[in-house]
């Protein structure tokens, strides 16, 4: 394979089978990359295009995606309720930087579809589905580095600063992007992992053997480096273009399974070990510890979340047991009463990628204030169990 680099960003790539491949590098929010798609297609007249789009997202950047009571209450009972935090977290960082330039999300790989479909031009969607990759990278992760994951994409959401023009220019610069995925690398390398690495091997498969001998693929500048790579390694036939194993979500860790069960278990055994061994009053005093510290953690989270009174009372009452319930937490219980006692208007649900760009859109939006109660409390129970644990055995000791 040959590559020809005609910019920073844009690179001639030509194959054994005297293929070619126009490989345009883009910074998804700018508005020079859709002009740059544009004029690209009409000069180089492409017999296929390559996007970096999966159907669902495709699908979603064209129909505007409609939430509703029923929808987000059912990945909340689904037990799905993190992840789509992070899909919302994620959103709403991009629409921020969107803002800021007057260009939607991924702009640009709708336009090179809309020119595919003028110019009646096959297209393909080269990229995995958005929610293997989400789940994947959710499944790969322990309990910090999904909350550190959701931090950091809820603190680039809130972020206030504005992003220029000259800005994302310099953004698309390969070696900028490289740094910065470097950086993730050493705080998050299994998000990194997933996220860049596992895309950049399946973009390149689905390109390389994507139909068409003079084809054109719009790609995110950060996938470039790893893309022209695998497209090398493929070509020279050094690394099989099946993407089989990285296309499925693999089942939860057994570790991170088991101690589901063996936490609550542990705990139940220490409170009926106190009874057995140490009468009525032990047992009865860690029984009431227990309840005390995760009633009082979740107490806070709510109060924090500013949820319903009732949901505050009902919560906390629950907390205790059902830490002990490896099948539902308290934040499933808490959002969804948040829900029922605050039912989300439509205009709620029709502004919600608005309001999610500020902390306090996640209080005044009813939709957004049900997952943030959902996830406070689920954090408030989690400290309380991690606490209250330690503070059973000193009790028993």
């Amino acid at each position: 394979m040959t590559i020809e680099k005609k910019s920073d960003t844009v690179h001639l790539l030509k194959f054994k089978d005297n293929s070619e491949l126009l490989l345009i590098g883009t910074a998804h929010i700018s508005k020079e990359s859709v002009n740059e798609v544009n004029s690209y297609i009409e000069e180089y007249q492409p017999d296929r295009i390559c996007i970096e789009l999966d159907k669902t997202r495709y699908s979603n950047k064209k129909d505007t995606q409609t939430w509703s009571n029923k929808t987000i209450s059912k990945v909340l009972k689904e037990g799905k309720g993190f992840l789509l935090l992070a899909n919302m977290a994620l959103a709403s960082f991009q629409k921020r930087m969107g803002n800021s330039t007057g260009i939607k999300p991924g702009e640009e790989i709708l336009k090179a579809a809309q020119l595919a479909e003028e110019k009646n031009i096959p297209f393909s969607f080269c990229d995995r589905e958005i929610q293997t990759t989400f789940k994947r990278a959710w499944r790969k992760s322990n309990f910090w580095n999904k909350m550190k994951l959701l931090a950091t994409l809820v603190s680039a959401a809130f972020s206030k600063e504005e992003v220029s023009e000259e800005e994302l220019a310099e953004l698309k610069k390969a070696d900028v992007l490289e740094t910065m995925l470097s950086e993730m690398s050493k705080e998050l390398p299994t998000i990194k992992k997933v996220l860049i690495d596992e895309r950049d091997l399946f973009l390149s498969s689905s390109m390389y053997n994507a139909k068409g001998k003079r084809k054109l693929g719009v790609i995110g500048a950060g996938h470039t480096s790893g893309i022209l790579k695998n497209l090398e390694a493929l070509d020279e036939g050094k690394i099989s273009s099946d993407v089989t194993e990285i296309s499925s979500v693999p089942n939860p860790s057994k570790i991170g399974k088991s101690l589901t069960y063996i936490i609550p278990a542990l705990i139940i055994g220490i409170i009926v070990y106190g009874f057995a061994q140490s009468g009525w009053d032990k047992g009865l005093k860690l029984f009431s510890y227990w309840i005390l510290v995760n009633a009082i953690f979740t107490g806070i989270g709510g109060l924090v979340a500013l949820a319903h009174p009732l949901n505050i009372i009902i919560s906390m009452l629950v907390a205790p047991f059902t830490s002990l319930n490896p099948t539902i937490g308290v934040g499933i219980v808490s959002g969804l009463l948040e829900f029922k006692f605050r039912k989300p208007s439509v205009k709620d649900f029709d502004s919600m990628g608005d309001d999610a760009l500020s902390l306090k859109g996640w209080y005044k939006n009813r939709a957004l204030h049900g997952l943030y109660v959902f996830f406070v409390c689920s954090i408030g129970s989690a400290i309380g169990t991690f606490i209250g644990f330690p503070v059973l055995l000193n009790i028993l000791a």
